[in-house]
């Protein structure tokens, strides 16, 4: 069972990043992971694991952010588009905050306060 989730929130993530556009040194950078791990997650080399628990949790809340941002407007150029703007609201591009788990979870409640909304 654990190796099923490990390996499903591991698609996952490296489908998100696809899907926006993100390259892997983002996701090392949005997952606290250095840059030869996040590549061989890429190849499948790596999983994802619950008992390594802050990048899980992290992996998690970067799974939210595109399931957010493709809930809100897709998951091509719009959210993309919205990633790399600037937001006034966070002060920042939510591209460059998602670089620390404490700017990834600032992005992640703003978007689920505006899923909110809609």
């Amino acid at each position: 069972r654990a190796l099923e989730e490990s390996s499903v929130l591991t698609k996952a993530v490296t489908r998100a990043a696809a899907l926006l556009g993100l390259t892997q040194r983002q996701v090392a950078e949005a997952l606290g992971l250095s840059g030869p791990t996040t590549s061989r997650l890429f190849t499948g080399k790596y999983l994802l694991s619950p008992t390594r628990s802050k990048e899980w949790e992290l992996a998690v809340l970067f799974v939210r952010l595109f399931r957010s941002l493709d809930a809100l407007w897709g998951h091509e150029g719009t959210a993309r588009a919205w990633l790399a703007s600037y937001n006034t609201s966070l002060g920042a591009a939510p591209l460059e905050l998602i670089r620390s788990a404490a700017g990834l979870v600032r992005v992640v409640d703003y978007l689920d306060h505006a899923r909110g909304r809609v």
